[in-house]
């Protein structure tokens, strides 16, 4: 990859004192659907005796999988879809598991679906991960009674039918779920519908999803599929009144539909070519806010980014409709990317979810039996969970170019105890940057400490794996100094970096 002619002191301002909109921890949100093994060989060992048996878990659930994402703060959890959700019938799903009936999975490798894993254990996992849950609603084939019943179902406290209903299957209190999106990729697999014909069903549908108590819904429409600004237009101009959040779902595909590229056989083009389809997250953000901010300047609905991360070719031998793909250290540096663009949007982007959590897509987790690993994509949630609800400070970035591509991307909060943090990505193969961080506003006492906490590798294809499990891990940072009102800071090629000033 051909550097241009024309180099750049590399330089970084940060606005302390400019802070003024709040990081939403929901950015660093999650995405489980009823796809490949997610949910079933990932989360939910319940529904067979042997897995149970060998492995350690609460109700079900595994506790490995529970302590790995309580370890990063997981704020928030979307379930049951995707694609999935506007083919599910929750009171399936619900009662005796043993009379639950069976479905089929049409969607995600035509397997069947024995509803084992349902509200009750989905809302069991949110509790014991400590999140809060995001339930999809069907809206491509299933009806408005259905889904008021479900929310009823989960957050009445009174006599009702649905609230009875959950007395008998075990559940005494009310959940009190408060995010509820209406619909999935309504424009395709959830009903193929035009913009005009699905904001007047979401108006019908949100019309009858109910407040119970003192429990507000968080009502999430269904928003476009990258660049189609126009899908926005029209449900702002004819639904935004009624709606909270705007879903947006956008995917990194380094190749074409058909032919997405390998996980971890890649070269430096494809490295790349994957950071620049990565970086245009900042353009459709950009666009999309734009088109928002003719019908609602006070940013009062927000953009829910509830589906991005990398789609690549599955691995050699596994199931192609179960979408199981390894993670290496170029999907860390695309996570660093987008949570440097996602901070930087915290005015209007109120909540992100990573696809998929667990064994599918771009996963924090992969298992194989009773063994589990962390992937690169994991440890970059670590390194940057210090920004969930702190305080945005708006950053200014003079870049190297890589064929047209900044080296250097940036983010910076101040957090409820003072601390500065400033996480930082260099996506340069080959190339260590040097960096002036212009800590503007902030006088600098010579207690001051800097320090650091970094994911790195010398190889681009750098994975973790079952016997390797560790290969790719977060490590102390020592490269940076404080001179001045300033940090100097020397950051390894193919690398992420959170500074930490306190």
């Amino acid at each position: 990859m051909g550097r241009d002619s024309l180099k750049y002191m590399n330089r970084i301002v940060v606005k302390t004192q400019d802070g003024d909109v709040k990081i939403s921890r929901h950015i660093y949100g999650h995405f489980s659907e009823h796809l490949g093994r997610c949910i079933y060989g990932g989360f939910w060992v319940g529904n067979d005796p042997e897995a149970a048996a060998a492995i350690p878990n609460t109700r079900g659930i595994r506790n490995d999988i529970v302590a790995a994402l309580r370890r990063i703060k997981i704020p928030n959890l979307r379930w049951p879809g995707g694609c999935f959700a506007d083919e599910y019938h929750w009171k399936d799903g619900i009662g005796p598991r043993q009379d639950r009936p069976k479905m089929i999975n049409t969607n995600w490798g035509g397997v069947t679906e024995d509803n084992s894993f349902g509200t009750h254990e989905f809302l069991d996992l949110c509790g014991q991960l400590g999140c809060e849950p995001y339930i999809c609603g069907n809206v491509g084939s299933g009806t408005v009674q259905e889904l008021s019943q479900w929310i009823e179902y989960c957050n009445f406290d009174g006599v009702s039918p649905m609230a009875d209903l959950r007395r008998k299957n075990g559940r005494a209190e009310p959940w009190k779920v408060t995010f509820w999106g209406i619909g999935n990729e309504n424009w395709g697999g959830g009903g193929n519908m035009t913009a005009e014909f699905y904001a007047d069903n979401y108006r019908r549908y949100a019309t009858f999803a109910q407040n119970y108590g003192d429990t507000r819904l968080y009502k999430i429409a269904c928003g476009a599929c990258d660049f189609n600004y126009d899908w926005t237009r029209v449900l702002m101009e004819k639904a935004g009144g009624q709606m909270d959040g705007l879903s947006i779902h956008y995917y990194t595909i380094p190749g074409e539909w058909a032919k997405k590229g390998s996980a971890t056989a890649f070269n430096e083009v494809e490295w790349y070519t994957t950071m620049r389809k990565a970086a245009r997250m900042d353009e459709l953000l950009s666009k999309h806010s734009a088109v928002m901010d003719e019908f609602d300047p006070k940013c009062r609905v927000r953009i829910i980014v509830d589906e991005w991360g990398t789609w690549l070719d599955v691995e050699p031998g596994t199931n192609p409709g179960f979408l199981y793909q390894q993670n290496t250290l170029r999907d860390a540096l695309v996570t660093g990317l987008h949570f440097n663009i996602f901070n930087n949007h915290a005015g209007r982007v109120y909540m992100a979810n990573i696809a998929q959590t667990v064994n599918v897509l771009q996963s924090v987790i992969l298992t194989e039996g009773p063994k589990m690993i962390l992937t690169p994509t994991y440890h970059v949630f670590d390194l940057y969970k210090v920004h969930e609800d702190a305080v945005k400070l708006p950053v200014y970035v003079e870049s190297e170019t890589l064929g047209g591509l900044p080296a250097l991307s940036a983010s910076a909060s101040e957090d409820g105890e003072g601390r500065i943090h400033v996480s930082l990505t260099n996506i340069d193969v080959k190339q260590e940057q040097e960096v002036k961080i212009e800590l503007r506003g902030l006088t600098l006492s010579p207690s001051v400490k800097a320090t650091g906490r970094i994911l790195s590798s010398e190889n681009m294809t750098a994975h973790n794996t079952f016997d390797k499990p560790d290969t790719v891990k977060v490590k102390d940072f020592n490269t940076v100094s404080v001179s001045g009102g300033s940090l100097a800071v020397r950051l390894p090629p193919m690398s992420v970096v959170t500074v930490e000033l306190a």
